[in-house]
């Protein structure tokens, strides 16, 4: 790992939330629409998901309050796991998944296009179900995991609400945790999927009208919290704090750093840089910046800004551009989202 750079960014204003954060992996979404700023966040909390639309002053924000629904239960609230948008070519939903099922609705969150119920049968008695780890994929799929280790591949057509799980992924024995999809440019046989379990194991995937599994990485005693794939590589943050880089291709393991004093609750990649941004227990925030080398084909960690969130379980870290140049953060119990930018 090399030293630390010199970046530096500076706070602005905060985005308000109807109701606080919970205490989730991965617990913040942005939607950012290409060349414009982020035009949306949200978080969840409880039965319940807080978006938030900036308006144009910077100073406030639209809010609105969505409550998971389970439509088998005649409308029963049911906790949510995760929310997130999956951006497609055709189209963008936001996608919930719940102790219930998964839910997709319009990107507004207006109107609920595809409901899908978890079989809890399935599930041996007395272990929690839900669904978690969400991706938008291969171009016209979405896939969301499970607490009993699949995977559902969800086909989606470019409008409408004739959604259908084209296919179940079995490789994985303990409850999925995350699901990123290639965020730059892969290379030939490292494939453009990968999907991360509480053991710590990592699975990459090659998508296309059958998934085909590349390759398996062992977990090493640590849950892996939040994974993202990028340029052929698998960046993944655990349990003990570490980020550990693999090569996608292969599974070998390229570089490791003790990163955070705490678990690591979430990562996010500006894929037009290579910036890396990690969140965690510990209050911290820290920005990264990952590269190959061209020639040598080494792979390349450095550290270029800390950011401590003052008395905050960091549950929420993102990215609010594509160069990594502003970014936003959630804590646990807060009510409001911070906003950085840089300097």
């Amino acid at each position: 790992m090399a030293a630390a750079g010199t970046a530096m960014f500076r706070k602005e204003p905060s985005v308000r939330l109807r109701s606080s954060a919970a205490a989730l992996y991965n617990n913040l979404s942005v939607l950012c629409p290409p060349g414009r700023p982020a035009a949306a966040f949200c978080a969840v909390h409880g039965p319940g998901l807080s978006l938030a639309t900036p308006a144009a002053d910077g100073h406030a924000s639209a809010l609105r309050q969505l409550p998971a629904r389970d439509s088998a239960l005649a409308g029963t609230a049911a906790g949510i796991t995760q929310a997130a948008w999956c951006v497609l070519p055709a189209r963008v939903l936001l996608v919930l998944t719940s102790q219930k099922g998964i839910q997709m609705y319009e990107s507004d969150g207006s109107i609920m296009v595809y409901w899908h119920a978890l079989d809890v049968t399935e599930h041996p008695p007395a272990h929690a179900v839900f669904a978690r780890g969400i991706a938008a994929a291969g171009g016209r799929f979405v896939c969301v995991g499970t607490s009993s280790g699949l995977v559902l591949v969800f086909d989606i057509p470019p409008k409408g609400t004739n959604i259908t799980v084209s296919e179940v992924l079995e490789q994985h024995h303990d409850a999925i945790t995350d699901i990123a999809a290639e965020l730059g440019r892969a290379p030939d046989g490292a494939g453009d999927l990968v999907t991360a379990d509480d053991a710590g194991t990592l699975c990459v995937w090659s998508s296309g009208e059958q998934f085909t599994l590349l390759g398996k990485i062992p977990g090493f005693g640590w849950s892996c919290s939040s994974v993202k794939l990028w340029n052929g590589i698998a960046a993944a943050g655990y349990g003990n704090g570490q980020i550990r880089l693999y090569e996608a291709a292969t599974g070998v393991l390229r570089a490791e750093v003790d990163a955070h004093a705490r678990w690591i609750y979430a990562l996010d990649l500006a894929p037009h840089t290579g910036k890396l941004l990690s969140g965690a227990e510990d209050s911290f925030v820290h920005i990264w910046e990952l590269s190959r080398d061209p020639d040598t084909d080494e792979i390349e960690l450095r550290h270029c800004h800390a950011e401590c969130v003052t008395d905050t379980q960091v549950c929420g870290a993102r990215f609010c551009d594509p160069e990594g140049n502003s970014f936003a953060v959630t804590g646990y119990d807060l009510s409001e989202i911070f906003l950085y930018s840089r300097t």
